[in-house]
């Protein structure tokens, strides 16, 4: 069989590279892929012109199924195009994306189904919105309504940021469309966690628990950033809560949909704020729906597959996803994300990548923002690489991680040193 899977980044790199494992699959094209991907000789790189254009791909190569990786062609349409050509592709419709495409469509969604959630209001007017903020205080979050590529959320802990958050989003249009309506939310404490299934509309099948890490310097410093790593299992997220998550927020959601006249088929992402106490009363709440795999989340993920990913995938569009199961290693992923020079502002690219080490079955690079220009790898893009590795044990992954990431070189280059540090105790931290 034939696989194509849509997107360029390293999320993307990791599920084309996991697929590629597959015994029944022939090859996997990625488009439009990056760097990594071109280097990778069992992947093909194709060009991602118009979403007609990837249709007619799929249709002339025979492809067996799509899958599709970030969230704007999921937002355009681009699962109702395959199927109404007759083509499989695992992903929500345009009118299911709208859970992570609208902010304020999700907020709503969620009051109206009873899934936890922060309070919130939406706005238009920035002189409404304003004085909104005035009347809640600080902290508190403001989140432009559209796609905004990681960069829509502003955690601001002061009234000044708060304000300065609004004026970019609803005052100077920096965000474009996206940011012409605006959500503001009650800031919620805890640790957050990813909870990611896949889904046939119906039933549901959980992937492994991770934690990303959102803040660009250590000790969850710094702004907001796209994830600038990730671990898996995340240790919250124990065998009581993840019953919880499953019966207060997953089924609630997918069976939501299916109430409102959607069948939700894809991989749906919760990001949750859990709470301090005992699991039983752990305050639970829903701070955002993803409609496709969380990055960087997804690559520490992937490298803890150890059965067929391509069998779920069909279960799923079968819509037998109750009788799939996925295989896990027991030990732990950790990905590093390596980013461009002034990330998350404007990042540099064309900078020269080298000291790339040769894949491992215990230690991959996943490209994103890279390209192949005459042999030579250069970044193009703010999250460049994410380098993840297995290990026995957290620290054990971070060694491994910690110790290729060294090795690795390109102008301005910038990192965080502490992915995983909330599964260790103080004594075990890296110093």
């Amino acid at each position: 069989m034939k696989v194509l899977v849509i997107g360029s980044g390293g999320r993307e790199h990791a599920l084309a590279w996991r697929l590629s494992q597959s015994s029944r699959v022939q090859r996997v094209y990625v488009a439009p892929g990056n760097g990594g991907t071109a280097l990778d000789s069992l992947l093909d790189t194709v060009p991602y012109g118009s979403l007609e254009e990837l249709a007619d791909f799929a249709q002339r190569e025979d492809i067996g199924i799509t899958v599709v990786g970030p969230e704007a062609p999921l937002a355009a349409g681009v699962v109702d195009l395959f199927r109404s050509r007759g083509l499989k592709i695992f992903g929500p419709t345009k009118a299911a994306a709208q859970l992570e495409s609208s902010k304020d469509y999700a907020k709503a969604f969620m009051m109206r189904h009873k899934i936890p959630t922060a309070r919130y209001q939406t706005f238009t007017d920035p002189i409404q919105a304003h004085a909104y903020i005035d009347q809640e205080g600080a902290p508190i979050v403001i989140k432009a309504d559209g796609l905004a590529a990681g960069k829509g959320v502003v955690v601001a802990m002061t009234l000044d940021d708060a304000h300065a958050a609004v004026d970019a989003m609803l005052g100077d249009g920096s965000l474009g469309a996206a940011g012409a309506r605006v959500v503001i939310e009650e800031f919620l404490t805890g640790e957050e966690a990813s909870f990611i299934v896949m889904s046939d509309g119906r039933n549901v099948l959980a992937l492994a628990t991770s934690q990303d890490h959102k803040r660009l310097r250590d000790g969850d410093a710094g702004p907001n950033t796209g994830g600038m790593g990730a671990y898996s299992p995340a240790p919250i997220v124990t065998p009581e809560l993840h019953h919880r998550i499953l019966k207060e927020v997953i089924l609630p959601t997918v069976n939501g949909m299916a109430a409102d006249g959607i069948v939700y088929t894809g991989f749906l992402y919760a990001g949750l704020m859990i709470g301090p106490g005992e699991d039983a009363t752990r305050a639970l709440k829903t701070l955002e729906f993803n409609c496709r795999m969380g990055d960087p989340e997804t690559q520490p993920i992937m490298m803890r597959v150890k059965s067929d990913l391509l069998d779920a995938i069909e279960h799923a569009l079968s819509g037998t996803l109750d009788k799939a199961d996925i295989v896990w290693d027991r030990r732990t992923a950790l990905g590093v994300v390596m980013a461009a020079h002034n990330y998350p502002g404007t990042p540099r690219s064309g900078d020269a990548i080298t000291g790339l080490p040769a894949a491992a079955e215990d230690c991959m690079v996943f490209h994103a923002g890279t390209k192949l220009e005459n042999g030579v790898v250069r970044t193009c893009g703010g999250r460049v690489l994410c380098v993840t590795a297995l290990g026995d044990s957290v620290r054990m992954a971070q060694d491994r991680v910690y110790k290729t990431v060294s090795a690795i070189m390109f102008d301005g280059a910038q990192y965080r040193r502490d992915i995983g540090w909330r599964a260790l105790k103080p004594s075990q931290q890296r110093k």
